[in-house]
């Protein structure tokens, strides 16, 4: 994810495509039976940016590229949740969320694993089946996290496996996600035809300024995923669980009620900003610029001396390019670029 600072403070901080409609999904169904090209990526960006216009989603140019970019990660595998951190604010961004997503996966099966999460009052666009093996023991034992032990100090690493009480706790929520995205349930859900259902209930235009009609609560439900609750009872504190979410190598780790040592600790060290960039195969009729920031975080400095050269980078970068190679008829190659960044009381940089 791309860098962004906030307080600590802060951090709880119909369709109208018209007659194409059957042309295109046939076409899209095509290029996917074919397996070649970016074809069928290409056709999803078009029916995202067509959808969001025709439910009137007010984005701006910025945000619009962010979601399209965004959307594209998650759909090849790079990513396997995005946080939305842009294109309004809430309840609004989460109607405006669900109302693209319902329109447009009846567009492009390529959507379908799509999903919003909700954790407080933070949202988030994950790809089911990415996120489940994520979270998976598997996965997490193959590439371990690192950890930045705000609670103490930032003088050292810690890893998933060390014998730390809030290392364990962490460990617990991780297993917590496999429980609830578990590997082996399809995420296909029925896409909902509008009008088709007697339960209808339409979005209220003063939240989303949308012509909705048809969008029924059976499948606004389906499409959000709400664990408020079910991590309800747990102490660490969401930036530090974000850090994993978004598949970051790094984060910071520290509890709720250690918020203000996490900030005091963390003020007094200057940060390498780690930014990732995934290249594209320069075919700008799938995405406008050859490269794009896939993601950023942020690592004290005097924890990441080497640079790219740190074990945990080089394991990140090789893990990457194997997702890389997944989806090589869309992206070339990852980049990485560090910056100095000087930190300032009171901020963390996801």
């Amino acid at each position: 994810m791309r860098r962004r600072a906030a307080s600590l403070q802060r951090w709880q901080a119909s369709s109208a495509l018209g007659a194409g409609r059957a042309a295109a999904a046939e076409a899209t169904a095509e290029a996917e039976m074919a397996g070649t090209g970016p074809g069928p990526y290409e056709e999803m960006m078009r029916v995202v940016e067509a959808c969001a216009a025709s439910i009137r989603w007010r984005l701006r140019p910025h945000s619009k590229r962010r979601l399209l970019n965004d959307i594209l990660f998650l759909c090849t595998g790079l990513r396997p949740v995005v946080l939305m951190d842009y294109g309004g604010t809430m309840p609004e961004l989460q109607e405006n969320l669900c109302s693209l997503l319902h329109h447009a996966r009846q567009e492009t099966s390529i959507l379908s694993p799509l999903r919003v999460m909700v954790i407080k009052d933070m949202l988030y666009l994950i790809h089911v089946k990415g996120l489940a093996e994520h979270a998976s023991p598997t996965a997490r034992s193959q590439h371990q996290l690192a950890f930045v032990d705000l609670e103490r100090s930032c003088s050292k690493m810690l890893s998933d496996t060390q014998n730390n009480d809030t290392v364990h706790e962490f460990v617990s929520i991780q297993d917590l996600f496999s429980s609830k995205f578990p590997v082996d349930v399809a995420v296909d859900l029925p896409v909902i035809q509008p009008g088709t259902t007697k339960q209808m209930s339409e979005i209220p235009e003063g939240n989303t300024g949308t012509d909705c009609s048809g969008f029924c609560i059976a499948d606004r439900t389906a499409l959000v995923t709400d664990l408020s609750a079910f991590l309800e009872s747990t102490q660490i504190a969401l930036p530090s669980l974000n850090g994993w979410l978004l598949g970051y190598p790094v984060t910071y780790l520290f509890c709720n009620r250690s918020a203000e040592r996490a900030t005091q600790n963390l003020s007094e060290h200057s940060l390498h900003i780690y930014r990732i960039f995934a290249v594209s195969k320069c075919q700008p009729s799938v995405v406008k610029q050859s490269e794009l920031e896939l993601m950023s975080f942020s690592v004290p400095r005097d924890m990441s001396s080497k640079r790219d050269e740190e074990p945990w980078a080089k394991s990140f970068l090789a893990h990457m390019n194997e997702k890389i190679k997944l989806c090589n008829h869309v992206w070339a190659s990852i980049r990485m670029e560090i910056e100095v960044y000087q930190s300032q009381s009171g901020l963390i940089v996801l």
